[in-house]
């Protein structure tokens, strides 16, 4: 409940904002404030929610050779998926170049671009130079500077180190566990000023570009959603095909939880019910309660091609061209930062603006994207749900533990449950039909 009045309100902040900036443009142009406290309060959790989630992430399995086989397996699994989906990211965002056509918004000199500093040679990272930057001489730096690279190296490092304690790190697990768990609360209680933000964002972009900037938003959207369509087919949909698995059985199986989660915006919100209804699909209990909260940390397709095209977009927007050489070392660097995001509404803009600013990236982009964030997080986060979902059966089936049987009892029921459904909603409709006719003739009488 509280997710879907969220919603609502950042979906009325966003209507208001439009028509604030299209009726009163000078009026709006003063709201690039509240995007700005909004900008800097997400900037502000990126350090310790990423250390602690990424951390209890790896570490939290225990010792890593007891995950033995089927750890190796989930986790080559997740990097090839994400691979995969980064590249079509990357492909579409070159293909429909959704950032050209507004860098008068980033040539601004004020409201939004005021809490930005524009991009320095340093852009043009080799790959050499990114190696070099992986390694943090100060972690406490490395967070003061939101570089999320320098980031998770240290926190694979040291999450590493505690597997190889053993028990005796556990304290140090729980403290972990714990302050995950309030980054967890307190990320929530900053997206709560989400409509705020949202509202002062669109509002000063109308505002100061005029209605017609809604086009080019336009535009984003359907990238992206293109982009995730053309993920699901081909990735996703081929990988149930090669394990043997019904594609159509599968969706209408997870065709709640999907629902919630594209309503909320929310994965978090949808794991429970997911994960009993992939047991009920025949994946054992032992490889659900595995792939599933570890995929809400390695395995977040949706949110992975997202941020690929969300990168090129933000330099798109300023005016950056990159180089193939230069787009494939921002890719390598998504395939650890990506690792970081958190299941619930908008931790992508975290992830993001932590990525532009280890690149010296603006992160005017982030503004900009804001605006519409929640059409874009609806979308990103089904495809998250359903491609962890995919992955418990295709590792199931790997594993050779995939009961077919049971999946074939779970689509018939389903398919009988719907079809009762429908029989008792046509009957209840005959039966009104029926009892309207007869009052009509007996008021004819």
């Amino acid at each position: 409940m509280k997710q879907s009045r969220l919603t609502i309100a950042i979906f009325i902040a966003l209507i208001l904002g439009v028509l604030v900036g299209w009726v009163f443009p000078a009026f709006a142009v003063k709201m690039h404030v509240l995007a700005e406290i909004f900008l800097r309060m997400v900037k502000m959790i990126i350090a310790p929610l990423l250390f602690a989630t990424l951390v209890v992430g790896i570490a939290g399995h225990g010792d890593v050779k007891s995950l033995g086989r089927l750890g190796i397996k989930t986790i080559a699994y997740f990097e090839v998926v994400t691979t995969l989906a980064l590249f079509i990211g990357l492909g579409f965002a070159n293909l429909f170049k959704p950032g050209e056509g507004m860098s008068n918004i980033a040539s601004d000199n004020t409201g939004l671009t005021r809490i930005v500093e524009m991009a320095s040679s340093t852009h043009h990272t080799s790959f050499g130079d990114l190696l070099l930057s992986l390694c943090p001489t100060s972690i406490f730096q490395a967070m003061a500077d939101g570089n999320l690279l320098q980031i998770v190296v240290f926190c694979i490092f040291f999450a590493l180190a505690i597997c190889a304690v053993g028990k005796k790190a556990q304290p140090v697990v729980d403290i972990l566990n714990s302050v995950a768990s309030v980054m967890f609360k307190f990320t929530e209680y900053v997206m709560l000023f989400a409509p705020v933000g949202i509202f002062g964002a669109i509002a000063y972009t109308v505002g100061s570009n005029g209605i017609a900037i809604l086009f080019n938003y336009g535009k984003i959207i359907l990238s992206l959603y293109t982009a995730l369509a053309v993920f699901v087919a081909l990735v996703l949909v081929i990988a149930c095909k090669i394990v043997g698995i019904s594609v159509r059985g599968l969706i209408k199986a997870i065709q709640e939880p999907a629902l919630l989660t594209f309503t909320t915006a929310s994965s978090e919100a949808a794991l429970p019910k997911a994960m009993s209804i992939m047991e009920k699909f025949g994946v054992p209990k032992s490889i659900v309660s595995f792939v599933m909260p570890t995929g809400y940390t390695f395995n977040l397709d949706g949110s992975t091609l997202y941020l690929a095209m969300a990168v090129l977009f933000s330099t798109q927007l300023v005016g950056i061209n990159l180089t193939l050489e230069q787009q494939l070392v921002i890719m390598f660097a998504l395939m650890l930062t990506s690792k970081g995001v958190a299941g619930v509404p908008r931790a992508s803009l975290i992830v993001l603006a932590g990525t532009l600013t280890s690149f010296n990236i603006p992160i005017v982009g982030v503004a900009v994207l804001l605006g519409i964030d929640q059409i874009l997080d609806m979308g990103r986060t089904a495809v998250n749900l359903i491609g962890n979902c995919v992955a418990t059966v295709v590792i199931a089936r790997w594993e050779n533990a995939f009961d077919y049987g049971k999946m074939n009892d779970f689509i018939r029921m389903k398919s009988l449950k719907t079809n009762t459904l429908t029989k008792i909603n046509k009957d209840v409709s005959f039966n009104n039909d029926f009892n309207k006719n007869t009052d009509e003739v007996k008021d004819g009488i």
